[in-house]
C-alpha cells in the first residue's frame, strides 16, 4: 500500500509539517524566516494590531520565496485593511483564529488562499468544517496565550476531532520534540504548530530573561488565569500572576507592559505567555537544531513503533 499523501505539506509547500505559532509581536520575519529556512513553516502575527508593521513583515516574507503562512486573528483586528492586504498579497497559507472564520472563508479562499481554523473544542471544530475550511490548528490546553477556560488536552481533543471529522489537523499545545510529534500524529495530526519551543530558540526576538524563564521552569511551572472572564490565559508563574491568579481576575491593565516583557526582559511587567511545554524544553537551541532534532526524533519514534507492530510485540 502506498503512504497517504500529507495534506498540510501538499497545502503549505513546507519540507517538514512543523508550523511556528503565530505569537504576537514575536512572530516577525526574523523567527518567521528562520523556520521556514529550516523546513518549516513559519507564520507571520497579526494580533498585535501594528497593522503597517505587520504588513511590512509579511511583504518581507513574500520577497524569500520561503513557503510561510500569516494569522489573521479575528477578535483582534480593527478592520478589513489586513484581510484585504492579505488577499492581494500572494499569501497563500492563512490561519484564522479567535472568533468566527465564516466571513473570512469566502474571500480568502476566493484568492486562491488555503484556510485553517484554531479551534479549542469539537464543536467549534465541526462548525469551522460545515463553513467549508481547509484544515484545523487544533489547540489543546496545554499551550500558552489565550486559552478556551474550558480546558480540554490535546490528546483528547486530537481524538475527539478525527473521529467526527477528516480535515487535515496541525497538533498545538504540549509538542516540544520528535516523541510528541509521533504522539499526536498517531492520534491523527498532520503536523504539529508550536509556540514555546520556538520562544526560546536563538532566532526569536524576545530578552533571555524571557528565554531563561522557560527553561527554568518545571511542569507546573504555568497557570490558567481569569477563567471567569476573557480572555482567558496561560502564563508562566511569577508574582505578577500569582496576585493574578490569587485575585481570580486580571485587571485591565494587564497586558500593558508586555513588550517589555518580551524586548526588555521585564518578567513582572505583564503575564508572560508560555505552554506546559516549558516544563520539557531545557536550553535555547537554534530553529534549524530544533526541526533537525524533531525530525530525527520522529523517524526514531516511528521505527520503533513500526517495528512492535511488525512484530505484534509491546515491548
Amino acid at each position: 500500500m502506498l503512504p497517504t499523501p500529507n495534506r498540510v505539506l501538499a497545502h503549505t509547500g513546507a519540507r517538514y509539517p512543523i508550523v511556528q505559532a503565530p505569537m504576537g509581536w514575536i512572530a516577525r520575519f526574523p523567527l518567521a524566516s528562520a523556520v521556514s529556512r529550516a523546513g518549516g513553516l513559519g507564520i507571520i502575527e497579526t494580533s498585535s494590531g501594528e497593522t503597517a508593521n505587520c504588513q511590512a513583515e509579511i511583504t518581507k516574507m513574500a520577497a524569500t520565496g520561503l513557503p510561510f503562512g500569516v494569522n489573521l486573528p479575528i477578535r483582534f483586528l480593527k478592520d478589513d485593511a489586513m484581510l484585504r492586504f492579505v488577499c492581494d498579497s500572494g499569501v497563500k497559507f492563512v490561519t484564522t483564529s479567535a472568533g468566527s472564520p465564516a466571513k473570512f472563508i469566502a474571500p480568502l479562499k476566493s484568492a486562491g488562499i488555503t484556510v485553517y481554523h484554531a479551534v479549542p473544542t469539537v464543536e467549534t471544530a465541526l462548525k469551522c468544517v460545515d463553513a467549508g475550511i481547509d484544515g484545523l490548528v487544533v489547540e489543546g490546553a496545554e499551550g500558552g496565550g489565550f486559552k478556551n477556560p474550558e480546558e480540554v488536552s490535546t490528546l483528547v481533543l486530537l481524538q475527539a476531532i478525527r473521529a467526527r471529522a477528516d480535515v487535515p489537523m496541525i497538533a498545538a499545545g504540549g509538542i516540544v520534540d520528535g516523541r510528541g510529534m509521533a504522539a499526536a500524529f498517531a492520534l491523527g495530526a498532520e503536523a504539529v504548530q508550536m509556540g514555546t519551543r520556538f520562544v526560546c530558540s536563538a532566532e526569536s526576538p524576545v530578552h533571555d530573561n524571557f528565554k531563561q524563564a522557560i527553561i527554568q521552569a518545571g511542569d507546573t511551572g504555568t497557570w490558567v488565569l481569569n477563567k471567569k472572564a476573557s480572555p482567558c490565559i496561560r502564563a508562566l508563574k511569577s508574582q505578577r500572576t500569582a496576585a493574578i491568579h490569587e485575585a481570580g481576575v486580571m485587571p485591565p491593565d494587564t497586558f500593558h507592559g508586555i513588550q517589555r516583557v518580551y524586548f526588555d526582559g521585564d518578567m513582572e511587567a505583564a503575564p508572560a505567555l508560555a505552554g506546559q511545554s516549558a516544563g520539557l524544553i531545557t536550553g535555547v537551541k537554534t530553529t534549524q537544531q530544533i526541526i533537525d532534532e524533531m525530525v530525527a526524533g520522529f523517524f526514531e519514534t516511528t521505527a520503533r513503533m513500526g517495528q512492535m507492530a511488525q512484530a505484534r510485540s509491546f515491548g
